[in-house]
């Protein structure tokens, strides 16, 4: 029994291992991309917190990177960051609330990302080409 299954671990190894070249070079080579830059913003934060925090939580870096991908996203199907050309700046405004004087909520303004996707019929879709 043990003999079985190991080799039908090495026959799943060996067969997983061959197909990883073909699936490697078969995106990479003569593909196009069509690019596209978008400027935008992030929202402000849900909370009126302190300005130091309120700053650390619009500039961190976990949520800026989700926000990046976001905004290829919403330009259709296969849209996806190249890279990010310009982080923004950083504004703060004051909450206008009585129960929260001297707290703020930040964002971040005109951040611009360059976004890309394939273009259509550069890869997969004639026979022998690409």
């Amino acid at each position: 029994m043990r003999a079985m299954f190991s080799q039908l671990g090495l026959f799943f190894l060996l067969s997983v291992l061959s197909l990883t070249p073909v699936m490697g070079t078969a995106s990479e080579s003569g593909s196009e991309y069509i690019f596209r830059d978008l400027m935008g913003n992030t929202l402000p934060t849900a909370k009126c917190l302190e300005k130091n925090e309120a700053e650390a939580n619009a500039t961190d870096q976990y949520l800026l990177k989700k926000k990046e991908k976001v905004f290829c996203e919403t330009q259709g199907y296969g849209w996806h960051v190249a890279e990010v050309k310009d982080t923004g700046k950083l504004v703060c405004g004051e909450c206008s609330d009585a129960n929260v004087k001297g707290k703020f909520q930040c964002h971040l303004e005109d951040i611009v990302v360059a976004c890309k996707r394939l273009k259509p019929g550069s890869v997969g879709l004639f026979p022998g080409k690409g």
